[in-house]
């Protein structure tokens, strides 16, 4: 199956769009004091082999990850393989992995107005509900991109929105619009541990890395087995302390 080409907008409106989104609803993260450098590991879309490698890789090694659900995804197939069913959906939330908001249609936020958006997030939050799984309070803008009125709407319905622009999350850090690292493509295992390195060597940082797929072949959004383990090896080994995304937030908000 071919994959979907998705185009960010380049547009000079777009570009300032961006550039206007990361001025206002900010919400600061505060992380001082931490004892380990912090990691999360997380899926978009979830597609099966993000259950039954990604979350057994994480189990293995005692640790649970985060699931960025859009419930009108469920039971389909794409180029990333076909996508949890509600059971699996369940299924993860009662092993202790965290269920997450990725609206319900997978909505481009950055071009979308503020109501279509907060329909879709009501409308995902009701398919989970439905599936036993309450308590959503993090969030993923699909394809990363964001606007002021998508931050508006999702800083007040989520405790933090992550996005897919590179960085550590720091004291200071914005956490409706929060950085993340891709661990996808050729060469995400290496990127990966060039920012396990960097957390490594920053005081009281929590780094945040996210993929799709998890396979031998993975798609170009997704990594192999092989780099996925050795991730999660790397993060134990090096001290970090694995949390799911919303547990990053609540020791970034002073709520744990």
């Amino acid at each position: 199956m071919s994959e979907p080409i998705y185009s960010a907008d380049r547009s000079l409106y777009g570009k300032l769009r961006r550039r206007a989104s990361k001025l206002i609803y900010r919400k600061r993260a505060r992380l001082e004091g931490l004892k380990r450098p912090l990691i999360t590991f997380s899926f978009d879309d979830a597609p099966q082999s993000a259950l039954t490698e990604g979350a057994r890789i994480l189990e293995a090694y005692d640790a649970r990850g985060t699931y960025f659900i859009s419930t009108g995804l469920m039971g389909n197939e794409s180029h990333l393989g076909k996508y949890l069913t509600g059971d699996e959906v369940r299924a993860l939330s009662d092993r202790g992995h965290e269920i997450a908001c990725h609206t319900y249609e997978h909505l481009d936020c950055g071009r979308t107005d503020a109501n279509t958006i907060a329909h879709s997030l009501a409308r995902n939050r009701a398919e989970l509900s439905a599936l036993g799984v309450t308590g959503i309070s993090t969030f993923a803008y699909p394809y990363g991109d964001v606007s002021p009125q998508a931050k508006s709407v999702l800083s007040r319905t989520y405790a933090s929105a992550r996005a897919l622009h590179h960085g550590l999350i720091t004291t200071g850090t914005d956490l409706n619009q929060a950085p993340a690292i891709g661990i996808e493509g050729e060469n995400g295992e290496a990127v990966g541990i060039k920012w396990i390195e960097a957390a490594r060597a920053t005081k009281d940082a929590w780094l945040v890395l996210y993929t799709h797929d998890v396979r031998e072949a993975p798609s170009t959004w997704g990594c192999t087995i092989k780099t996925f383990e050795r991730l999660v090896r790397c993060a134990r080994e090096h001290d970090f302390e694995i949390v799911t995304y919303a547990e990053g937030v609540r020791r970034a908000t002073g709520t744990a």
